[in-house]
């Protein structure tokens, strides 16, 4: 009998299904928001009743769905609520409604199905329902544009997650997930390897993710899709692009045994977050460094589970989605927030020769640390990679206002807290999977290191050589979209869209 969590996150899609009809139906403005605010409160109580009995009954459930769930159903409350007043006076709210309901019952599915044809198809017509909201303004020539090649770009993904779907039932003989991964257990039981069939059905998913993840050079319409509402935007960025991070999740124990897919994922992961994170140094508009920022966030992600940082990738996937959520809902405070740091004294550049130091010292702090967990608990593994990798991220921390005890203490803080998130998500996953390559590792260590070096060269020496070669280059984006939007208007030319009139119960 299946536990009661499980049936709660079954119940999930139906609950903003089921809005649908009274939106519809609806006669007025506040009845046409009504049914939205009630199914994302249903939809969350009925989260956290799950993980009531989840926790009391020691079940081993889907753990994943349960969380992604009550991250889409605190999502969903949050963007309802601002979408209301958002788009107070506007026409087309009904559509948008309509819209909005489809794409979070779509997204639920996702997360919640055990039925991989069923997850396939609840992704792709979530992407269908999102550009319905895209298109929102259709009056705005560029967000038809963008929008199409967005189209594009997410109907290529879904050819590879069907053909890679056909491949992993037909090696399967059941679309059920759990049976899927279980005939992978026992094949690596038997031979040692998953069999050809599941790796190019690895190798598919894996390109389908790149696409759908806006990662390079096909990465374009997420950085211009800047003509959408602005809860659209963060419904974008904090939770739809965020499924191709739980895809891999979810089969994290086929791609920790397929070599090929999993440097497919570092390398066009890795570069992407390099690149974008460079490009982004160099933007101004607040959406638009928000938007380069998602495609450096999905691109490290995909690194992450490519290196079988799995735990890893969980937190990351969590913290992404608040951050982003909350970022560009708060957009609009920018400018109160900038005049505010304008009146406060300009901090000191740090030389290059403090972040050389301060590198060095997050290096002695992991040392440090290993030997630590080493000796107080033999046993006891640390994941040195994920934590090289946050080290360099978190290096500028040692030079914090200045005083060097300071900022090694926040430097350790912050390293102890992952290492207490990785615990939990790793009672989330449940699972022990084989590491990725060596060679995959310090590729991605050396990767992350170049990019430390060279923003810190850039930080200390702004009018250096460095930095006056490197911008024109990285404020035209490296010139990586031009080919594929040439591309998509030779294939596939966009046409416009004829603004729709405002039907009875648009408008106040």
């Amino acid at each position: 009998m299946p536990s009661l969590s499980i049936s709660l996150l079954q119940l999930l899609p139906m609950i903003y299904a089921a809005a649908l009809l009274p939106v519809v139906l609806a006669r007025s403005v506040r009845a046409l928001w009504l049914p939205a605010r009630v199914a994302t409160f249903l939809a969350l109580l009925f989260v956290v009743m799950g993980g009531f009995e989840a926790a009391s009954d020691g079940l081993r459930n889907d753990r994943l769905g349960l969380l992604m769930a009550g991250l889409i159903g605190l999502l969903a409350m949050v963007i309802v609520e601002y979408s209301h007043r958002y788009l107070e006076g506007e026409a087309g709210q009904r559509r948008y409604v309509l819209s909005l309901l489809g794409t979070l019952a779509c997204v639920a599915t996702v997360v919640t199905s055990t039925d991989l044809y069923v997850l396939v198809g609840a992704w792709i017509l979530s992407s269908l329902c999102l550009h319905q909201l895209l298109t929102f303004y259709r009056d705005r020539p560029q967000a038809i544009v963008v929008a199409h090649k967005k189209f594009l770009a997410s109907r290529l993904a879904d050819i590879c997650m069907l053909m890679a779907t056909v491949l992993l039932v037909r090696a399967a003989g059941d679309s059920n997930i759990a049976v899927i991964l279980q005939v992978l257990d026992v094949r690596l039981q038997a031979d040692g390897q998953p069999g050809w069939d599941m790796q190019l059905a690895a190798l598919l998913l894996a390109m389908a993710v790149i696409l759908k993840s806006a990662q390079l050079p096909v990465h374009g319409w997420l950085i211009q899709v800047m003509e959408a509402p602005t809860p659209v935007s963060a419904l974008l960025h904090a939770g739809v692009v965020n499924l191709g991070g739980f895809l891999l999740l979810r089969f994290a124990p086929l791609f920790s045994v397929t070599v090929p897919a999993q440097t497919l994922l570092v390398v066009v992961g890795g570069l992407t977050a390099i690149l974008a994170a460079l490009v982004m140094m160099t933007r101004v508009s607040i959406k638009v460094r928000l938007a380069w920022s998602t495609c450096a966030q999905m691109g490290l992600m995909l690194l992450e589970c490519g290196l079988g940082l799995w735990e890893l990738a969980l937190v990351h996937l969590l913290a992404h989605s608040l951050y982003k959520a909350y970022a560009f809902l708060a957009a609009g405070e920018t400018v109160a927030h900038a005049r505010h740091h304008a009146l406060h004294p300009k901090v000191p550049v740090p030389a290059l020769s403090s972040l050389l130091v301060a590198i060095v010292l997050a290096g002695g702090v992991l040392i440090a640390l290993q030997a630590f967990v080493t000796n107080l608990l033999p046993g006891h593994q640390l994941p040195l990679v994920a934590l090289a990798i946050l080290a360099v991220g978190l290096a500028p921390w040692c030079l914090r206002r200045g005083q060097l005890g300071y900022g090694l203490l926040m430097f350790g803080l912050l390293l102890g807290t992952y290492l207490l998130w990785h615990e939990i998500a790793g009672w989330i996953l449940a699972q022990q999977l084989s590491p990725a390559p060596a060679a995959l590792n310090i590729f991605a260590v050396a990767l992350f290191l170049t990019l430390y070096l060279i923003q810190a060269q850039i930080l200390a020496n702004p009018a250096g050589a460095l930095a006056k070669r490197l911008y024109p280059l990285a404020f035209a984006g490296f010139s990586l979209d031009e080919h594929f939007t040439r591309l998509t208007f030779r294939v596939w030319p966009p046409r416009p869209l004829h603004p729709v009139a405002p039907t009875h119960g648009d408008r106040q």
